[in-house]
């Protein structure tokens, strides 16, 4: 059974959603403000969509789904009353899954939800059985777990999304602001030395294991590539 949380102030909309989305066998979780919402989303890794509403106290529905995108990466389905085109090609490009303006159809925010985790569901099998390797560096896709010679290799969720992004593309040369912007969704900007400090950290983990092998190459005001 599929969990969903519904992020929405409006206790009408709420009510709505919730009863027909237990009626279609979903199990419901609710927020009524963007703080909640967040403290759920960090707190709980079990939850499979999130319907957003954008108009919410505490913390606006864009500012959590900017915060979410930081440390997860759950669909998410936007419902607001904003209906410019602008908005909706913000939002999307911000991580939203998708986009629906009120008033909503109930039957569409279904269809909706079946095709968002119907995709995943195909993607987490493609990758279940997938394994990324790399000299003696190895990559289990459905553990999330790395081991080196072995031994186990414990990363953030950062520093695993950059080395997966470099296995997976072992011959591209990735510039600073493409795997920035790839791995943290935000602009990148030349001063900013957070790509850099994680980049180092996982070099330092993949060394601590093999001191005598170089796995990550830095090519000098261009970006980083694996070590052939």
């Amino acid at each position: 059974m599929a969990k969903i949380l519904i992020v929405e102030d409006d206790k009408e909309i709420n009510r709505l959603l919730c009863e027909y989305l237990q009626s279609r066998n979903y199990e419901v979780i609710n927020a009524v403000n963007g703080l909640s919402a967040l403290t759920l989303l960090r707190d709980r890794t079990d939850i499979d969509l999130v319907l957003l509403d954008l108009m919410l106290p505490l913390q606006s529905g864009d500012v959590v789904l900017t915060k979410l995108r930081e440390f997860s990466g759950v669909p998410v389905i936007v419902l607001s009353a904003r209906d410019t085109v602008q908005t909706k090609i913000e939002l999307i490009r911000m991580g939203a899954d998708d986009y629906m303006t009120k008033p909503f159809d109930l039957d569409e925010v279904e269809v909706r939800i079946e095709a968002i985790l119907r995709r995943m569901e195909k993607r987490a099998k493609a990758d279940g059985a997938e394994k990324l390797q790399h000299k003696e560096l190895i990559m289990d896709c459905m553990a999330k777990t790395v081991a080196v010679r072995g031994n186990a290799v414990v990363l953030t969720s950062k520093e695993y999304r950059l080395l997966e992004l470099l296995l997976r593309n072992p011959a591209k040369l990735f510039s600073k602001a493409n795997l920035f912007e790839s791995v943290w969704n935000e602009p990148y900007f030349n001063e900013d030395s957070t790509l850099k400090v994680h980049m180092s950290n996982l070099r330092n983990k993949i060394k601590q294991y093999a001191p005598d092998e170089e796995y990550i190459e830095t090519v000098w005001r261009m970006g980083y590539r694996l070590k052939q």
